[in-house]
């Protein structure tokens, strides 16, 4: 049995499963998973489409910054971002300082694959979706590198799959997971 030291913070590009591949995570190690986006729309009472549209993204980061911060002085969870949290350098340096970030790596098809049916991505938004995911894929990838851990996003492994993966990436930190089952009464 493990126990979570830390906050796992879980960052990459829309669609490379932060969501999903977190609440598994999350279930597996017995803790909450909380989303930040979701924690701004909760604040705000709007959803992430109408914070961009009525008071532009540089608002937006702004309470992302806030929530993410207030989210890892927390009990330790499993954290998903939003896809360009990371992006920010103080975001960066925060969750280096009191989490873990890791980094689920997908590739620019997979992750095409994933949300280009999807109407909730605001920054998709735009004549033409595809280049715009590139792009910002292009200018992210360099921030995203800067994670603790890094595991690869596939598009032919499960949820449950991944969330092993993770999970195994997490165990070679002891400051992140403590292995517990010593602690246990024997029968």
């Amino acid at each position: 049995m493990v126990k979570l030291k830390k906050t796992v913070v879980l960052v990459g590009m829309m669609g490379a499963g932060k969501s999903a591949v977190g609440a598994a995570v999350a279930r597996s190690l017995d803790v909450n998973l909380v989303d930040s986006d979701e924690e701004i729309v909760r604040a705000a009472n709007r959803t992430i489409a109408e914070i961009f549209e009525r008071d532009g993204e540089a608002f937006f980061r702004v309470r992302e910054a806030e929530v993410i911060a207030r989210l890892l002085r927390g009990s330790p969870c499993i954290l998903s971002t939003g896809g360009g949290a990371f992006v920010s350098a103080a975001n960066r340096d925060l969750i280096h300082s009191i989490g873990l970030s890791v980094w689920l790596r997908a590739d620019l098809e997979l992750l095409w694959h994933r949300v280009r049916h999807k109407a909730t991505r605001p920054l998709l938004r735009a004549p033409n979706p595809r280049e715009t995911l590139r792009r910002l894929y292009e200018a992210r990838v360099a921030d995203y590198a800067m994670a603790d851990l890094v595991v690869d996003s596939l598009a032919e492994l499960s949820v449950e799959d991944m969330a092993a993966k993770v999970i195994a990436a997490l165990r070679i930190r002891p400051d992140v997971l403590a292995d517990v089952s010593h602690d246990m009464p024997k029968d």
